[in-house]
């Protein structure tokens, strides 16, 4: 192998009874002897009302694969939201404890990968020695990336017993995460602000219909709001707030088109608090109402 192999801490949140919040399907080491990764899959409660996770040393991959919610997470004092979504990523930051509360309608199913930390702090060496910003790398991930939803599903599913497989996966998700997740070593300074950025339109999209602060953003991606508008300025060429109305004009206008929604339907879906502010929020930005650009 390229990388230095490293073993995982097989019990990374020692202490904390999962037996409350999830039952295991699925774990690699038990199941299959893996060593250098662990894989597992879980069933969840639908409904936590305060759920303590401890630190971990490693880092904790999670990929919804059935159910939606929209979960609350304090870490560093701060409250942030999220929607748990099949497909939709999250990276947990090592050394991070977190508070978590949810309440969802129907069943919930997960992937999750512990990676060591470290084998990808030993990558990182190899790529060029930077210390790795993590909590830069959870907030390009929460922005999605396909590759590794793919790596993940497919490591969760894996029945190669021994440690090859695992350690051959730990190594390339290790790879692809520093290279398309972290701050390159030539890589230009905002790099890491790209990130946050992408990330804070990724939660744009996926709570459209959604009251949504600039608060709310800057608590996601781990900015200040000043920093925020300033970074996403100038990534963009506009601000948080125009940028959304933007998105919700974009979805409204979809949905009058391929559709036989009534405006009063499509105002909510689109985050409009009612018919009238979605007509004079569509007007300003195209030129014309819902209902003429409907019959155009």
């Amino acid at each position: 192998m390229v990388f230095d192999s490293v073993q995982l801490d097989l019990q990374p949140y020692a202490g904390f009874d999962m037996s409350r919040y999830v039952r295991r399907t699925h774990c690699s080491w038990e199941d299959l002897g893996w060593q250098s990764l662990l894989a597992q899959r879980f069933d969840h409660v639908p409904v936590v009302e305060d759920m303590e996770l401890p630190a971990a040393a490693d880092l904790h991959l999670i990929l919804p694969v059935e159910g939606r919610t929209v979960i609350e997470t304090r870490t560093d004092g701060r409250w942030s939201r999220h929607t748990w979504a099949p497909g939709r990523l999250e990276l947990g930051v090592p050394d991070r404890p977190a508070l978590r509360r949810y309440r969802a309608d129907g069943p919930l199913r997960s992937v999750q990968i512990h990676l060591p930390r470290g084998t990808v702090e030993r990558t990182a060496e190899h790529l060029g020695g930077r210390a790795v910003d993590y909590a830069s790398m959870a907030a390009s991930v929460a922005a999605g990336d396909p590759l590794i939803e793919e790596t993940v599903r497919a490591v969760g599913s894996a029945d190669e017993a021994g440690d090859l497989y695992a350690e051959s996966a730990a190594a390339f998700l290790a790879v692809h995460l520093l290279t398309r997740h972290s701050r390159r070593p030539a890589g230009p300074a905002p790099a890491r602000e790209d990130a946050r950025v992408r990330a804070a339109i990724a939660l744009m999209r996926d709570r459209l219909a959604e009251p949504l602060t600039l608060a709310d953003i800057a608590d996601e991606v781990y900015l200040s709001v000043y920093h925020l508008v300033r970074v996403f300025s100038a990534a963009t060429g506009q601000t948080p707030h125009r940028f959304l109305v933007r998105l919700r004009i974009e979805k409204a206008q979809g949905l009058l088109r391929d559709t036989d929604l009534t405006v009063a339907q499509i105002a909510p879906l689109c985050g409009f608090a009612s018919p009238g502010a979605l007509s004079t929020a569509f007007l300003r930005h195209t030129g014309v109402r819902p209902s003429a650009y409907r019959n155009s």
